[in-house]
Order: C-alpha cells, then sequence, then structure tokens
C-alpha cells in the first residue's frame, strides 16, 4: 500500500512538473506546430523574386518557423489560374491583377509591397526599335507600341504618355503578352517601340533600343505585391506574418550589400547575358504596401477601360497588418 502512494505521488509531481515547463514555455509546442505549415507561393523567374531565394538559401523561412515552397510559373495567366483553383496561397503579383480576383467577392488581400520604381532602377521602360528615328514620346504619334493588353504593363504605358502630354489613343496598341517575344519583335523592327521590364530593357539598350520614357520619375504607378487568398489570412495567418519576417530580412541584407548576392541572382533570375555584370541590382521595399492614392488610380484606369464596373475599395484589397515592421 505504501508503495501504491508513493507511485501516485511521484505520478503526480511529475504531472505537476510536466504542466509547469508547458506553461513556462508557451511557444515550444506553437513553433512546432506553426513549422509544419507549408505556403505554396507562386512566382515568375523575375528580379522581384530575388530575396526568396536569398531567404531560403540563408535559412531565413527554417529560423522563422515556416515552410515556403515556391511554384514556378511561367506567365501572370498561369500564376492567376493556380491561385483561383486554390492551388497556391500566395503569389507575386501587381495591382490589377489583385483588383481582378475581387471583382465580384474579395478573394486576395494585398500584404506587401516588393518593388517600386526609383531613380536608376526603373521596372518598366518604353523603348524605340534600334534604328527607328523614334527619340521623344510626341515621336509616338501614330506609332505602334508593343504591351501586355489589360495589365500593368498597359496601365504603367497609358499613365508615362499622359506625362509627356501624348493621349494613348494617339498610339497603335499592339497586344504581345509574351516579354521575350515584345523583346525580339523590337529588336527585329516589327514593332515601332515596346514596353519592356528591366532587366530585359537594359538588354534592349546595350543592343541598340533607343530610351524613350521610364518610370523611375513616378514610382507611384509601378510597384510590384506580395498577394495572398483571404482564405490562407483567415485560416494561418502567423505563417504569412513568420514569411514576411524572414522575407524582411533578406531584403535588409540585399539592400545593404547588394553585389554580394550577384552570383546568387545570375543563378536563379533571368539576366540577359550582355548585362548581367552591368545590371544594377534594384533596392527593394520594406514594410510597405500600396497606399490609397495608388489603388484607386488604377481602380480609375481599370474603369476606364472597362475591366471594373465601379471601383473597388481600398480596405477591400489592401491590409497592412500582416507587415512585420522594420527589423
Amino acid at each position: 500500500m505504501n508503495f501504491i502512494v508513493v507511485t501516485l505521488k511521484k505520478s503526480r509531481l511529475q504531472l505537476i512538473l510536466c504542466i509547469f515547463f508547458f506553461l513556462a514555455h508557451p511557444l515550444l509546442p506553437i513553433a512546432a506546430e506553426k513549422a509544419s505549415a507549408t505556403l505554396k507561393i507562386a512566382m515568375l523567374p523575375i528580379i522581384d523574386s530575388f530575396p526568396y531565394y536569398i531567404a531560403q538559401t540563408s535559412g531565413d523561412f527554417e529560423r522563422a518557423g515556416v515552410n515556403i515552397k515556391l511554384i514556378p510559373v511561367m506567365s501572370g495567366l498561369n500564376r492567376d489560374q493556380l491561385m483561383q483553383a486554390g492551388e497556391v496561397d500566395g503569389m507575386l503579383n501587381e495591382m490589377t491583377s489583385a483588383a481582378n480576383f475581387n471583382r465580384r467577392t474579395p478573394q486576395v488581400s494585398v500584404i506587401y509591397t516588393i518593388r517600386s520604381a526609383q531613380t536608376g532602377s526603373p521596372m518598366f521602360r518604353l523603348l524605340a526599335a534600334p534604328g527607328s528615328g523614334l527619340k521623344t514620346v510626341a515621336d509616338l504619334s501614330g506609332a505602334s507600341i508593343g504591351i501586355s493588353r489589360h495589365t500593368i504593363i498597359e496601365y504603367v504605358t497609358d499613365r508615362l504618355l499622359e506625362t509627356r502630354g501624348l493621349n494613348p489613343g494617339q498610339i497603335i496598341k499592339k497586344s504581345v503578352p509574351a516579354i521575350p517575344e515584345r523583346f525580339q519583335l523590337l529588336m527585329q523592327g516589327q514593332l515601332d517601340s515596346a514596353v519592356l521590364p528591366d532587366p530585359l530593357a537594359s538588354a534592349a539598350m546595350a543592343a541598340g533600343a533607343t530610351w524613350i520614357i521610364d518610370d523611375a520619375e513616378y514610382p507611384q504607378y509601378s510597384v510590384s505585391l506580395l498577394t495572398f487568398s483571404n482564405q490562407t489570412l483567415n485560416n494561418n495567418p502567423d505563417s504569412v506574418k513568420r514569411f514576411l519576417k524572414a522575407w524582411d530580412r533578406a531584403v535588409s541584407r540585399l539592400n545593404a550589400t547588394p553585389e554580394t548576392y550577384r552570383e546568387l541572382m545570375l543563378k536563379h533570375i533571368r539576366v540577359p547575358q550582355n548585362v548581367q555584370k552591368s545590371y544594377p541590382i534594384p533596392r527593394f521595399s520594406r514594410n510597405t504596401v500600396p497606399d490609397r492614392q495608388q489603388w484607386e488610380d488604377v481602380m480609375q484606369w481599370m474603369v476606364m477601360r472597362g475591366l471594373l464596373e465601379k471601383p473597388l475599395p481600398y480596405e477591400q484589397s489592401v491590409t497592412s497588418s500582416f507587415l512585420p515592421g522594420i527589423q
């Protein structure tokens, strides 16, 4: 009987010690649980996705306690189809894409600005074909211009032309969604001009294309984003916050010493050979989302183009509640 009593007392003491341990270390089981969650994120092989590779290579995601699976996509259409089917949790996109998802009911939310155009690091350049003789925006009246219709490319194109007093209706828009094809048509002179993202635009200029205008003076127009499904944000908010914290840490190091990461960039990001050494690695945004004025300008353009029946409310599509804060 004494043996049984002693055993029971010992078991009770062990139970009390276990309870005390878990109360004193409440984050341990939570971290283990969250670390098992995997976020799938669709990204194009463009410079904007570069912080992912830094964070993954440096172990930032692992230290943050989150598993990230990159889903490579070759086009915005492919990306949007995966999000619509619920096969990815998040994506690298832009405001026009986010608005298209939310046109009838809120499905996604913009949670982070990846990049915006900056002096010395434009996101989009309007270039004239080699030997075309076109040098200014005014010269483009009646000329053909290669774009991707109903996308951020067309939006930025219209806004840039308007800054120089040229009505977008005065040019002949040619829709060439595939960026490599648009590049080739420009360089072959089959397009008078075209809008290209960097670093492909830098490669075109190095090969003889003429610079007309870019968005470095107008950073409000060009932003790339991280956008997540509302289902993921509601069901797994902690993992999303952990992901953004790791992403932000990678951006901090990249902005501080960009040349340290050139070799890694060339391994994962498509940079044409003729500018692999000279292309300046851009600075990335930290701890921000598009502001209300930026969103409302895109809404105005989309309504004007017949892409939306009415503007979508800012709060319905953009949230700052997941921002990690500057570390």
